[in-house]
């Protein structure tokens, strides 16, 4: 007589489990139905459960979702839980898990939360579209009157001014989905250097694929998508200004004991037995990935303040004075110029660098032209006083007469006010620079 197979009585919280996945599989395809172009975000987070919370939450990797709720809020406003989503999805797109920084964790939250409201507001999707109350239409008024591309980092600028009432109330307003498994900022010891979160990487890829697919369409904008792009390419652009630094780095063998890397007691057996003639010597030298020469221009001409390139020199100095950013022989070259070299000084280690801080001074004032410094370095290049350069920061208001040849080393103009585009030569990167006051201490992003 054949055994009747056992069947496996679902508990309560299994089936509430298993059908809130159907339910995100449902908000997945009606997304879809409406924003085509975003299909490989909208499929990139792996639903787990989490029963502790009352919302949407990722980390980057997971969507992370309370059945009981979900199912409850679906029953009567499925609308809210398709939104929902796309507000967590963006996130991940305009990568605020990860660029937060150490600013203020709250107000950070906030300011994310509201430029992804904003973004959705803007694209009109049928369906989700929701009436705007008061206090998001007073502030999208003073977003609009600000410029195009809203990021986070802009309405965290604007919140900082805020008094702490308004904040809450606007917290309040634009809360969506927690933030409960966001990656915490990025440890002061962990370096520059070190390698982004695989998610993080993750989503930088989606992002740009994201846009290639809405750009691809080959149709006319839909309303609301030349805003998604703008505030894409808003969101991409403001990254941390140490992390731009990361692009001049180079990879080179420098001096260094591991006492990892051998065995101690082979070590010390040697030096007991045969005097000063340790067994294993220990290793001597690494690769490393790190600045060897670099220059740093500075535009003094009339139209750039003397207090934004005092800031600008000392965000980069905190930056490079880490001891993971220079190999043990470093130098940076810190140039003056207007229409001709006002000054060039020579740095070589961190107290030179504080003392020059410490004392400096804009030296010029007269009109921009951006040809005398490259002309300056190219001949230092020739008669060998620079040899390994990573490259140059150009620090400027973009207002000058650029050179028309490609120097053979990594150029980079950085900008505190909007350039014109079509001026700046192809082969230069380009940078808008953001300055933000935050806790007394200027800090610059981009």
């Amino acid at each position: 007589m054949q055994e009747k197979e056992k069947t496996h009585q679902k508990t309560q919280a299994e089936w509430e489990a298993e059908m809130a996945v159907k339910v995100i599989d449902y908000i997945r395809s009606e997304l879809y139905m409406k924003l085509r172009y975003m299909q490989v975000a909208l499929s990139a987070l792996v639903p787990k459960e989490a029963s502790q919370i009352r919302a949407f939450a990722t980390d980057g990797e997971f969507l992370y979702f309370p059945p009981e709720h979900l199912l409850s809020v679906f029953r009567t406003n499925p609308d809210f839980l398709i939104r929902a989503y796309l507000h967590t999805i963006l996130h991940c797109i305009f990568s605020h898990l990860w660029i937060g920084g150490n600013r203020d964790r709250e107000l950070w939250h906030t300011a994310c939360d509201i430029a992804v409201e904003y973004t959705i507001d803007g694209l009109r999707i049928p369906g989700i579209t929701r009436i705007l109350n008061r206090n998001r239409r007073l502030l999208y008024e003073e977003l609009s009157g600000k410029e195009r591309r809203i990021s986070a980092a802009l309405i965290y600028r604007l919140l900082l001014l805020k008094e702490e009432t308004e904040r809450r109330t606007l917290a309040e307003e634009f809360f969506t989905d927690d933030h409960c498994f966001w990656p915490k900022e990025r440890k002061e010891n962990a370096g520059i250097w070190a390698e982004k979160p695989d998610a993080e990487k993750k989503w930088d890829k989606i992002a740009r694929q994201t846009d290639l697919n809405r750009r691809r369409n080959g149709e006319e904008e839909k309303e609301g998508e030349e805003l998604f792009a703008a505030q894409l390419r808003a969101e991409k652009s403001r990254r941390n200004y140490a992390d731009f630094l990361r692009k001049f780095s180079v990879m080179h063998e420098e001096m260094h004991v591991d006492l990892e890397e051998f065995d101690l007691s082979y070590y010390s057996f040697g030096l007991r037995h045969y005097g000063n003639m340790p067994l294993i010597e220990p290793l001597e030298s690494r690769e490393a990935v790190k600045i060897r020469e670099f220059v740093i221009a500075i535009d003094t001409s009339d139209s750039t303040g003397g207090e934004l390139v005092a800031g600008f020199l000392k965000e980069t100095a905190a930056i490079l004075m880490q001891s993971d950013c220079f190999f043990l022989q470093s130098r940076i070259r810190i140039l003056q110029c207007d229409n001709q070299i006002r000054s060039d000084v020579e740095i070589r280690s961190e107290r030179e660098l504080s003392a020059f801080l410490d004392h400096f001074t804009l030296s010029g004032g007269g009109g921009t032209d951006f040809r005398p410094v490259f002309s300056h370095i190219d001949k230092l290049i020739d008669e060998g006083a620079l040899k390994h350069l990573s490259g140059l920061l150009y620090f400027t208001d973009g207002k000058g007469i650029y050179p028309k040849k490609k120097p053979s080393y990594r150029t980079a103009f950085l900008f505190l006010e909007d350039y014109e585009d079509e001026k700046v030569p192809s082969w230069a990167m380009r940078q808008r620079l953001f300055g933000e006051e935050e806790r007394g201490r200027k800090h610059f992003e981009y």
